[in-house]
Parts: C-alpha cells; structure tokens; sequence
C-alpha cells in the first residue's frame, strides 16, 4: 500500500511540473509570436511590446568572407516595421530547442523571410528572453542570413 502511494504521489509531482514547464513554453512562444505578428501587421507598437526596455538585435552579417556583426535598437526596428504595409515583411519561423531556467528562457527558431510576397532569405533566430513582472519580454536577439541552403 505505501508503495502505491509512493508512486501516485511521483506520478502527480512529475505531471504538475510537467504541466508548469508546458505553460512556461507557451508564454515563451507567445512572446516570439507576438514579435512576427506584429511585422506581418505592420504594427511597430506591437513588436516593441515583445522587448525588454534594455533589449539588443544583432544580425551576423557575412560580406566577401568576412564575418561581422551588425546591432540595432529595438526602436529603430520597430519604427522600421511601422513604415511596412501590412503582410509586406513575413518571417515564418519553426520553433527549435526551448530552455527554461526560473526567468530565463532560450529559444532557437530556424525561418524563411518574404518581403512583399517573395522570397528573400533564411536563418536561424536565437533568442534570450527574461521573466519581468509576470511577463516574458525578448532581451537579446541574434540571427544569420542567408540565401542558399533553404530548402
């Protein structure tokens, strides 16, 4: 009898974390989502909305071989977002691997960007997101670019 118990109560603790772990990756991903939604829609307030107020973009840029790293604030991103029509800028994305420690999440998510309905390139995205107050908020993002190798 004590070992049923023992296992039930195994069985319930694994299931609640299991559960905590599943609605921590869905804020997760609601926060990266929210991100493309709002390039899709042309809404710079919403892509704003997905970073930390301290939040740093950075694109790895190859030029001629040569291996270099571009930054842009957030605000320039999102006011460059507010200036596209709706649908223009699309980047589909897959979610890879996702890591959960307490406030810190890692997200990596492989995409396809169109602009204005044509293809323009692919990456991967990688992700640091922070817990404040209750809510994920993007505090680093770094991606690559490029045209081949896309399937």
């Amino acid at each position: 009898m004590d070992r049923i118990v023992l296992l039930l109560t195994i069985m319930l603790l694994y299931l609640v974390d299991v559960s905590a772990q599943n609605k921590a990756e869905d804020s997760v991903k609601q926060t990266v989502n929210n991100l493309f939604e709002g390039m899709k829609a042309g809404d710079g307030a919403k892509v704003k909305a997905a970073f930390a107020d301290s939040a740093l973009l950075q694109t790895i840029v190859v030029k001629e071989g040569t291996v270099s790293i571009r930054n842009l604030q957030p605000s320039a991103f999102s006011d460059f977002v507010s200036k596209q029509k709706a649908g223009a800028a699309d980047e589909r994305i897959e979610f890879g691997t996702i890591r959960i420690d307490d406030n810190l999440a890692s997200v990596w998510t492989p995409y396809k960007f169109f602009y204005n309905g044509k293809f323009s390139h692919c990456g991967v995205n990688s992700f640091q997101l922070i817990r404040l107050n209750g809510e994920w908020k993007i505090q680093y993002l770094i991606d690559t670019r490029r045209k081949d190798g896309c399937e």
